[in-house]
């Protein structure tokens, strides 16, 4: 705290800065901080699945479903529509074993082109669908 010793000279100008002003709310702020940090960082507990890479076992029965940039689905390199697409996946769901489906999609294409697919898969009761990626470069 500063101190203001009168020495007669009304014309002296103080240089000195309280600062304790600023320590107070700084360590309130560092308080608030310490309290606060703990409870905006815990999420509940959950075991996240770690990287695996294995090869992928090609069954001639699979079948290969890509959709491109402008959303159109293709089912093993031959173009079909979304009717076309709900029919044969409701006859390959009666198989058994069913097949696989290994879904491909452009990067740049939007979400909703791949949801198309996955909804008829699971409308027509596919069981199995993966997603086929291109894999991260080895460092």
């Amino acid at each position: 705290m500063a101190i203001n010793i009168n020495t007669g000279d009304e014309d002296e100008v103080i240089s000195s800065i309280n600062t304790t002003p600023l320590v107070d709310v700084m360590l309130v702020l560092l308080i608030i901080f310490l309290i606060t940090i703990p409870i905006a960082v815990q999420t509940h507990k959950v075991m996240l699945p770690s990287e695996r890479v294995k090869p992928r076992i090609v069954n001639a029965n699979d079948v290969n479903l890509a959709v491109d940039v402008d959303g159109k689905i293709f089912w093993n390199q031959s173009e079909i529509n979304t009717s076309e697409l709900n029919d044969r996946l409701k006859s390959i769901s009666t198989k058994r074993p069913q097949p696989e489906i290994h879904l491909r999609g452009d990067e740049k294409t939007e979400f909703k082109n791949i949801a198309v697919v996955m909804l008829y898969c699971q409308k027509a009761g596919i069981v199995k669908v993966n997603f086929v990626t291109q894999p991260q470069p080895k460092n």
